[in-house]
């Protein structure tokens, strides 16, 4: 056999290997976020909340408490979280909000969210004004562009 059939049999092996050991730790997570995710649904009941501020911050900078801040990954400490603080009942807490639903909370607006633990899952009624459109974003040249092509050729513009 020549070396090069023999290092692409090397190579092939290693990546069946990889390949096999991310499907198992796939599972595994899958499992593991599915038990997570049913601990949510089981703790979950409705606030009402006067949204103060949110913002995306990292953990240790949020003001949650610091058995919260300890229980979480090194790993995830230096990343970004959407934070919200909320004033529920007498209280001011940090709470921490889905990425989905992180954009339609509005800010100085009381609100009925769900909530589990110091997870907000999901904004269902909103008092008072209703929530103002999130302003989209200034087009680029190329976009802009691209949407006058369309327009003059009679097709519709991408979103």
């Amino acid at each position: 056999m020549s070396p090069f059939a023999i290092t692409l049999l090397v190579i092939l092996v290693v990546l069946i290997a990889i390949v096999t050991g991310l499907y198992f730790l796939g599972k595994k997570a899958q499992k593991k976020q599915a038990e997570q995710q049913e601990m949510l649904n089981a703790n979950r009941q409705t606030v009402s909340m006067l949204i103060i501020d949110k913002k995306r911050m990292k953990i240790r900078d949020s003001g949650l408490p610091q058995m919260v801040i300890d229980q979480t990954p090194k790993m995830m400490r230096g990343s970004k979280l959407p934070i919200v603080k909320a004033k529920v009942g007498p209280q001011i807490l940090s709470l921490i909000s889905d990425d989905k639903i992180f954009d339609s909370i509005p800010v100085k607006r009381e609100v009925k969210a769900v909530v589990s633990g110091i997870y907000i899952l999901e904004v269902k009624g909103l008092h008072a004004h209703k929530s103002e459109p999130v302003p989209q974003k200034k087009k680029g040249f190329f976009r802009r562009a691209v949407d006058t092509l369309q327009e003059k050729g009679g097709a519709k513009p991408l979103k």
